[in-house]
């Protein structure tokens, strides 16, 4: 359990930013990396750009399984709400040597007290560090920005324009009801009362908090806290929370392909924007699952959808048949 303490001061300092390299960071994480399909199936790709360009260090510090630490000089702590790019790869070269080498050493012996699990540190890391923490940094951010314009840079106005609309929504939220309600509207496994913070965490933390920095991210399926391990510094906590991709706008059926198929065939098969079950279906279109079932067999049988089983779940898709009828004006 991870329990932050803050007080009516610190509530007042508490501000919601966006950070281009924190999202860039997190695609360096082992799992809960975001949608595998639809609009934001590029999530799920970026770490390929890792292998393709011989990024030495990134690959070194990137995780491959769950428990470890990614250093947190890789994505700078913002100091305002909208840092850019090249202000934040400036902010990875100019670190602090003491910081560099204290975020390493975490990675390698973790912090038993957390519960924060060590890691071998490959050998192609441990030379780039051999040659100075400065010289580290300095090649590291040239392989962030590398990584950053390959594997995140085309669809970032997009995923920016998503976060934006976020914030303004919490801040509407959070007018209406409180910095309380704020912070247990987030996610289920966070909660505040009487001045604590608490997420569910296999990590075990306590500290007191000045403020905290609320950061939506659109790569990451799972909330965290980003906690400062370097002694003596006092970095504000930043909470990372999820949150959902916007669903895609269906496109309307046209007059003749409602009169072709049937209004209701016709608006299901518009919906399927992305693969969705026969229960989503008639939850969004108000109809029983019978006869949404009943359409889509319909559809499947005329060959413009087909279905997927995926665990317990039959995922319906548009086929490229359906792609095209739909198209059609």
């Amino acid at each position: 359990m991870i329990r932050l303490t803050i007080d009516s001061a610190g509530l007042a300092r508490t501000r919601f930013v966006v950070s281009p390299l924190h999202e860039a960071v997190n695609t360096l994480m082992a799992s809960g990396l975001n949608s595998r399909t639809g609009p934001y199936a590029w999530v799920s790709r970026t770490r390929r750009v890792l292998r393709r360009e011989k990024l030495e260090l990134l690959s070194g510090l990137a995780l491959e399984q769950d428990g470890g630490y990614v250093p947190d000089f890789l994505s700078p702590h913002p100091t305002g709400p909208e840092p850019t790019v090249a202000e934040q790869l400036e902010a990875v070269r100019r670190t602090d040597p003491e910081r560099v080498r204290a975020e390493l050493e975490t990675v390698q012996r973790g912090i038993a007290a957390a519960n924060l699990v060590g890691r071998p540190i490959p050998d192609a890391v441990l030379r780039g560090l051999e040659r100075g923490p400065r010289y580290f940094a300095e090649r590291i951010a040239d392989e962030l920005g590398r990584y950053w314009e390959l594997a995140l840079a085309p669809y970032w106005p997009d995923t920016r324009a998503v976060l934006d609309a976020e914030i303004d929504q919490r801040g509407r939220f959070l007018a209406r009801h409180g910095s309380g309600a704020l912070f247990n509207s987030l996610a289920p496994q966070l909660s505040w009362s009487n001045g604590l913070i608490q997420l569910e965490s296999r990590f075990e933390v306590a500290l007191p908090a000045r403020m905290v920095l609320l950061m939506p991210t659109l790569v990451s399926r799972r909330i965290h806290v980003i906690l400062d391990p370097v002694d003596g510094c006092h970095r504000a906590p930043t909470l990372m929370y999820p949150i959902a991709p916007p669903a895609a706008v269906p496109r309307t059926p046209a007059p003749a392909l409602a009169q072709l198929l049937g209004p209701t065939r016709a608006d299901l098969l518009a919906a399927l924007v992305d693969p969705a079950t026969t229960a989503a279906l008639a939850a969004r279109h108000f109809l029983s699952a019978g006869t949404v079932s009943y359409h889509l067999g319909v559809l499947h049988r005329s060959g413009l959808v087909s279905r997927v089983r995926r665990g317990r779940e039959v995922l319906y898709r548009r086929t490229p048949r359906g792609e095209e009828l739909l198209a059609t004006r």
